[in-house]
């Protein structure tokens, strides 16, 4: 355990507690708590560091055993850069800091490296759960400008804050604070999985939370933003949680743009990351602070860049899509590379992978090819060792490859059989099994997509082996994707009804008399698809939003939302629609027979 040495400093009549650690010739790291917290609530992350830098925590004003202004609306950002300026003071930081903020902590360290106040004095600045005021209300005009998608968001953002109004408020913020004080223990250990500590909550909890409400009413005040942009040159860091409960993703990321040099890292934790994952967000802390100070630029440093620009959720990102030489592997690919993912595109076609990451070449992409058959089990454990060691741990891994075989299950043979289950279902075990091992050992999270089909939930007479292959692999995801929430993974299904792609004509049927037979089935299948116009770039907007949002299940086509809505609300309705669709491919059948019969 480092050595500690506490002092007090005095800003504008408030004194302020603040401890150190590690030696003072080193590059100091300024750690800035929020609310309710004091600066105790960064010892883990500071031990951790006190190995390599000078590290300063400080209690802020009216919290632990800081004290507290006379007016208990002085708790401004102004005044409280001034508290930050003479902390740098006190502690002798002659050289640029590293400032690390979370929370109200964040909302200080932004005004900071915004103002001229402190030019100069501050190196970089790595924000957690905070964001800057001016950022926020420039996302918020933006987002709702931008069309329905965007005002989800800002709803979605505001129901997140429904808190806040609350804390403003005479009397009920009071009341509020008392209940902050009484619960905040056990939603640490709940909600956060973070064990309650000696120092964090702190034994002053109650009077920190009723003090800091001054934070919320002396800042969010209506018309309290200040003017502008909030451009800096300051290079910052993101570490975004993206569990967090009161900023969504969209809010937290408000700094792309006005932040010239700005760095993103997700983690899959709620608001109080530094206090369950202290190793995780230490380490990202000390590699962003020794780059700044002259050190080489890690490859997740340039991940991390990546993910900062504009416009590109999946900056940096390394995604991994199987049966990606064409149909919705294809648009899947194109679609993650367009948002800035680098694409490791497979198939069993290398020719048809290598076109895919060709595409993504021209259009100023990252994309990369493999041949892999995913029913090949040597051959899946090579493919996965391979991304692991060229490129890393995926991010998002969407295990797509799938093949059709139509007909009476009394015609399919156990090759058929056999044949089907190892693409369509034995695939996407390995393919969650193996990538999915990979995340869990990485820490950091990630998500798999499993592309399952209608067929999951709708019976289809011919359709036997693929149905139940599919019906498999949407449980396989439920099942899943709780085994996998403790290591911050996502587990999503994605359901498609009928979409035009061109593994339609490459459909085989079984118990039929005659390729023409077949063939002409083939044709009727491809025009009835064509006719319900839904491209596969329509699937893979749908998986790009699911990976975005977490989501576990998601229909694509109407068609699709019918069958599960029916799957899960009348059966038998969903038996009886089946039924029909059973006949009328009995006549389609017939039909196709009786004409051949009579050709010469």
């Amino acid at each position: 355990m480092s050595a500690v040495r506490d002092f007090r400093v005095t800003s504008g009549g408030i004194e302020l507690a603040v401890r150190e650690r590690g030696e003072g010739n080193r590059p100091t790291v300024v750690l800035v708590h929020g609310y309710p917290d004091t600066g105790a609530m960064w010892d883990e992350v500071a031990e951790l560091l006190a190995a390599r830098f000078h590290v300063v925590a400080y209690d802020v004003r009216g919290a632990g055993a800081s004290t507290s202004p006379d007016d208990p609306l002085d708790y401004g950002l102004d005044a409280l850069v001034g508290d930050l300026q003479a902390v740098l003071d006190g502690a002798g930081a002659d050289e640029p800091v590293h400032l690390v903020g979370h929370d109200w902590g964040s909302a200080q360290g932004w005004e900071a490296v915004i103002g001229d106040r402190l030019r100069g004095r501050i190196a970089s600045f790595t924000s957690i759960s905070g964001v800057d005021r001016r950022h926020m209300a420039r996302w918020a005009r933006e987002a709702v400008r931008s069309g329905p998608r965007g005002v989800a968001d800002v709803l979605g953002q505001a129901r997140r804050s429904v808190y806040m109004p609350v804390l403003m408020a005479p009397r009920a913020g009071e009341l509020a604070a008392r209940l902050v004080s009484v619960a905040f223990a056990r939603g640490m250990r709940l909600r956060e999985g973070a064990e309650p500590r000696p120092g964090h909550p702190a034994g002053t909890l109650a009077r920190d939370a009723r003090n800091g409400l001054g934070l919320y009413r002396a800042n969010l005040r209506p018309g309290g933003a200040p003017a502008g942009e909030g451009r800096t040159d300051v290079p910052v860091q993101l570490i975004v949680p993206t569990k967090d409960r009161y900023g969504s993703q969209p809010l937290l990321l408000s700094a792309r743009g006005p932040v010239s040099r700005l760095y993103v890292r997700r983690v899959p934790a709620g608001h109080w990351v530094a206090r369950s994952h202290p190793d995780l967000v230490a380490r990202w802390i000390a590699e962003f602070v020794e780059h700044i100070d002259g050190g080489p630029e890690t490859a997740a440093l340039a991940h991390a860049r990546a993910a900062g620009e504009p416009g590109r959720d999946f900056g940096g990102d390394l995604v991994v899509v199987t049966g990606a030489g064409s149909g919705i592997g294809r648009a899947t690919a194109l679609a993650f590379a367009a948002a800035g993912a680098r694409v490791v595109a497979a198939d069993v076609d290398e020719a048809a992978a290598k076109r895919t990451a060709d595409e993504i070449g021209v259009a100023g992409g990252e994309g990369y090819l493999y041949q892999v058959d995913v029913a090949d089990a040597e051959g899946m454990e090579r493919f996965a060792g391979y991304v692991r060691d060229t490129f890393g741990v995926p991010d998002v891994v969407v295990n797509n490859a799938g093949i059709v075989i139509m007909g009476s299950l009394l015609e399919t043979s156990e090759d058929d059989w056999a044949r089907v289950r190892s693409v369509n279902l034995d695939g996407v075990y390995r393919g969650c099994r193996l990538f999915g091992r990979q995340m869990a050992d990485r820490g950091e999270g990630g998500h798999i997509v499993n592309v399952s089909s209608l067929g999951a939930f709708f019976p289809i007479a011919d359709l036997s082996a693929y149905s139940a292959a599919k019906a498999a692999v949407l449980h396989l995801s439920e099942c899943l994707r709780l085994d996998l929430d403790r290591h911050g993974i996502g587990v999503t299904a994605v359901c498609p009804g009928l979409i035009n792609t061109p593994g339609v004509r490459r459909t085989r049927f079984v118990g039929l008399a005659g390729a023409g037979v077949e063939d002409e089935l083939r044709e009727r299948m491809a025009r009835t698809v064509e006719r319900r116009g839904h491209p596969p770039e329509k699937v893979a907007r749908a998986i790009l939003r699911a990976v975005r949002q977490d989501r576990p299940v998601v229909p694509v086509a109407p068609e699709a939302h019918i069958g599960r809505a029916l799957a899960r609300v009348s059966p038998s309705a969903n038996r009886a629609l089946a039924l029909l669709g059973r006949r009328a491919g009995d006549r389609l059948h017939a039909d196709l027979k009786h004409r051949r019969a009579l050709r010469p």
